[in-house]
């Protein structure tokens, strides 16, 4: 069977293969290969031969074929006899099959007439019922729509009426306002209805598709109705349920599309003109009533986005003018008056940079677009807040949203509030326009950066004029995110406005250690770093961030400060010798810069009583570490002082205290040890403390104390003591009383007026002491007072009630008044018969005595005159009187 495999091909077609032979091509082609099983050799080759022998070896095959069928029924006639006889068994079988399939073959269809021809009834009644319904709602919203357009009629004619009425108010000579309220009212609340009215009919315009479901709820299509494709049913019902009938194609509703196209116009343009009205005015009710109408015409969406973005591009674009030095240039330009004949003239080109002769207008022109540039900021800050807070207040009537929440969550048109975008539109604009204007121009940069403080109080007036109508904060205490984000897009300014402050700070710490060792800093270079650092604080107190910054800056330049003194300050054994006549080097040097350490510390104590307390705790711990090295100065000095005194002091035991004393023996002198004492007493506060003209009187004070307490100290344990011994310790009392302070009664009267002699003692004690010196009477006696009931009186009154009793004391030798020269600043005072000249220049309040000078001849008006001018008028003079000279002209000490 091999030879004849091609033969067996299940594809085999004779023709084909007889048109290979004639063509001389393979049998089979080359997609019929898969067919068909290998071929041998014989057989590909068979197709090249000629038609005669191809047709020879079919002969000769058919003939090899017949003969093997011939062999093959002879071989197996019997059980070839066998299966015939079995046929013809099977053919009767199959007869009584084929009689009972053709029974079931009636019975189905008897019960095929009996289902599918009710159900080609109930199709057919189906599709009719869909198509009776669609007509039904066509009708139905074709006389909807009918109704509507008759209603939007009506109330375009209203609306025609009110502004037929308004342009007649506008045209009378007295009226300028147009409508009143109440016509407006009705004009906004016609207006919302006309959108809504427009909204229904433009939803019924577009229906097709929206109400299929709802239609069409007759029964579905499976697809397994007997004896009926299921495609042939879905292309029968197909057009049925495809759509709805559009209205544009029903000539009734055609006919009014144009009026409502033309009323959908109008009511977009009255809603756009209140939205820009409302904007513009701040209008709540007109914005509400406005908005309603958008929201009745479903435009809500696209005109919040429209109106926001709106917004933030001339907030920007007003922002790139402010900063655009073209426009300055031409601004300064334009306002120059130079005449010029029209053939000579000469257009130059536009400067972006002012010359030194123009710059003072270029400033002047951009601070005056600043401030400008604020005002339209706030303007536009306001209508955003303004635009927000009415959609937070409108609702819808059926949900109960609010138009913003239904803007923003539902239907998800703005990603943020329109507040939140303006804040950051702003904050990108600001920082992009003022970092490309510092880098492209070094007008701007030194002109915004020198005068930051005024920008940031442009700003200032910025958050205050939103406060109002916004949730917007800006104090010394709380600072809102949104008005943090404006002021951090200056940060380009604000970065060189501290570099030059921290520049002035720098200078002033260098300018105070430029001397070195050899000329170190004193009181006057702490002073003016105090006073430095004050400025630059006292110039950022009014913004808190600002404020911080400097701040940081400042403690900065103090650690600096600092660390130049620790360099200065000498540290060897010779700070703390206390031997010689005067003071060492070293303690000079220390004593200098322990008081530069000292004024500038005490000076910027104030810091936490005059500013925030976030920006004294930034400064403090420079203060401190001032604080700390003026203390590591002076403690190891005043620890040695103390140390020597009681090294003295102790000598104290050598001295015999029990020897016997004479019946003639007067009071001896002081001891040797209180004598070294005195001398150590007068050479600490001579030689060490000028050194340091910083808290001098503390530190005597606390030497003084110590001194007493080590004496007494050691007095109380001295033993054995005798009589001669109590005497000794009485003169070295007495001497050690000199010696830490002159007494009251034994300073010359001069001295009495001097603060380092009478500066700690009451002031009262020391009134009381210049009366009893002259000739003046005393308070009690003035009083008719006992000393005892006037010391009594003193001790249960306040001290400025004793001062009022002595200055009551002093009116009784008052002196009248002849003459007074404010060129001299002297007053010709009258005593009976004695004259007494007075210089009052050095009065407690000058003005009133220099005024006439100080004011170029006019008068100040916050100072009374009256005693200038009036004649034997008192005057009240308190001192003493020491005869001159020249004779009964008496001079005032």
């Amino acid at each position: 069977m091999t030879d004849y495999s091609l033969f067996t091909i299940p594809d085999f077609d004779a023709n084909d293969y007889a048109n290979a032979i004639l063509a001389g091509e393979p049998y089979p082609q080359v997609h019929q290969t898969q067919y068909a099983k290998p071929r041998t050799g014989a057989a590909l080759e068979s197709a090249k031969e000629d038609i005669s022998v191809a047709i020879s070896k079919l002969d000769l095959s058919i003939e090899d074929v017949s003969k093997q069928i011939k062999s093959l029924v002879t071989a197996h006639h019997e059980e070839l006899l066998q299966r015939a006889a079995g046929v013809n068994n099977l053919s009767g079988s199959l007869t009584s099959v084929r009689r009972g399939l053709d029974d079931v073959d009636a019975s189905l269809e008897k019960l095929r007439q009996k289902i599918r021809v009710p159900y080609q009834t109930l199709e057919t009644s189906a599709i009719r019922l869909q198509r009776i319904r669609q007509a039904s709602d066509a009708l139905r919203r074709i006389s909807r729509f009918v109704v509507l357009s008759r209603r939007l009629e009506t109330q375009m004619f209203e609306l025609a009426t009110f502004d037929k009425s308004g342009t007649a108010e506008k045209k009378k000579p007295n009226d300028s306002e147009g409508l009143s309220a109440d016509q407006q009212d009705d004009k906004e609340r016609i207006i919302a209805k006309a959108a809504l009215t427009i909204a229904e009919l433009g939803s019924l315009l577009l229906i097709v598709h929206s109400h299929q479901g709802a239609l069409l709820d007759g029964p579905e299509e499976t697809g397994d109705t007997p004896g009926k494709d299921s495609s042939e049913t879905d292309d029968r019902t197909a057009p049925a349920m495809d759509s709805l009938v559009p209205l544009r194609s029903v000539k009734a509703a055609a006919a009014h599309i144009p009026f409502i196209e033309e009323a959908h116009s109008k009511v977009t343009h009255e809603m756009e003109s209140m939205i820009m009205t409302g904007l513009s005015t701040l209008d709540q009710s007109l914005l509400a009533s406005s908005l309603q109408t958008a929201y009745n015409l479903g435009a809500l969406p696209t005109l919040i986005l429209g109106l926001s973005r709106d917004l933030c591009d001339a907030v920007e674009e007003r922002i790139r003018t402010a900063f655009d030095l073209s426009r300055i240039s031409k601004e300064v330009v334009s306002k120059e008056n130079v005449p010029s004949s029209q053939g000579l003239l000469y257009k130059s080109r536009v400067r972006t940079e002012p010359t030194n002769i123009t710059a003072p207008q270029w400033t002047a022109a951009l601070w005056a677009r600043l401030e400008s540039l604020i005002e339209e900021m706030a303007a536009c800050c306001i209508k955003v807040y303004t635009l927000e807070k009415v959609l937070k207040l409108k609702k819808d009537p059926i949900t109960q949203r609010s138009f913003l929440d239904d803007v923003m969550k539902y239907l998800k048109v703005l990603e943020n509030k329109p507040s939140s975008t303006f804040w950051t539109s702003l904050g990108r604009s600001l920082e992009k326009y003022a970092r490309d204007a510092a880098k492209g121009s070094t007008f701007l940069q030194q002109t915004l950066s020198s005068g930051y403080p005024r920008l940031l109080r442009l700003f200032h007036e910025f958050f205050a004029k939103i406060a109002v109508h916004t949730d917007t904060i800006y104090t010394q205490s709380q600072q809102s995110p949104e008005t943090v984000l404006v002021l951090r897009a200056l940060s380009t300014f604000e970065a060189l406005y501290l570099s030059r402050s921290t520049t002035r700070l720098n200078e002033a710490v260098s300018q105070a250690f430029a001397g070195g060792s050899r000329a170190p800093p004193g009181a006057n270079e702490g002073v003016a770093i105090a006073r430095v650092v004050m400025n630059e604080l006292d110039s950022a107190r009014f913004d808190p961030l600002l404020m911080l910054a400097v701040a940081r800056n400042v403690g900065a330049a103090l650690d600096g400060a600092t660390m130049r003194a620790e360099g200065l300050i000498s540290s060897d054994r010779s700070v703390v010798m206390l031997i010689g006549l005067m003071a060492t080097p070293q303690q000079i040097l220390n004593g200098q810069v322990a008081t530069c350490l000292y004024y500038c510390w005490t000076n910027l104590e104030k810091i936490a009583e005059e500013h925030t307390e976030s920006a004294a705790s930034l400064v403090r711990p420079g203060v401190k570490k001032l604080h700390d090295t003026y203390d590591s100065i002076v403690d190891p000095l005043l620890t040695a002082i103390r140390r020597e005194l009681a090294s003295i002091v102790s000598r104290l035991h050598r001295v015999d205290l029990q020897k016997a004393m004479g019946p003639m023996a007067g009071m001896a002198g002081p001891s040797l040890y209180m004598k070294d004492l005195a001398d150590k007493l007068n050479y600490v506060k001579t030689q060490i403390f000028t050194n340091f003209s910083s808290d001098r009187t503390t530190r005597v004070l606390s030497i003084v104390k110590y001194v007493i307490r080590i004496f007494v100290l050691h007095a109380s344990i001295a033993k054995p003591l005798g009589e001669s011994g109590k005497l000794q310790l009485t003169t070295d009392m007495t001497e050690l009383e000199f010696a830490l302070g002159a007494p009251l009664l034994f300073l010359d009267t001069a001295s009495l007026a001097s603060p380092a002699h009478a500066a700690n003692l009451p002031p009262l004690i020391v009134l009381h002491h210049i009366l009893v010196r002259s000739p003046l009477p005393l308070p009690h006696i003035m009083h008719g007072w006992q000393e005892a009931e006037y010391v009594r009186w003193v001790e249960e009154h306040r001290k400025e009630d004793a001062w009022g009793l002595v200055e009551a004391a002093l009116v009784g030798k008052e002196g009248d008044m002849l003459t007074y020269d404010p060129s001299t600043a002297l007053v010709l005072l009258s005593f009976s018969s004695h004259g007494l000249l007075v210089d009052v220049s050095l009065v407690i309040d000058p003005d009133a005595v220099l005024s006439t000078v100080k004011w170029g001849g006019t008068l100040d008006p916050s100072v009374d005159y009256n005693w200038m001018h009036e004649r034997k008028a008192w005057v009240w003079v308190m001192g003493w009187l020491e005869r001159s000279e020249v004779g009964r002209v008496c001079a005032f000490l």
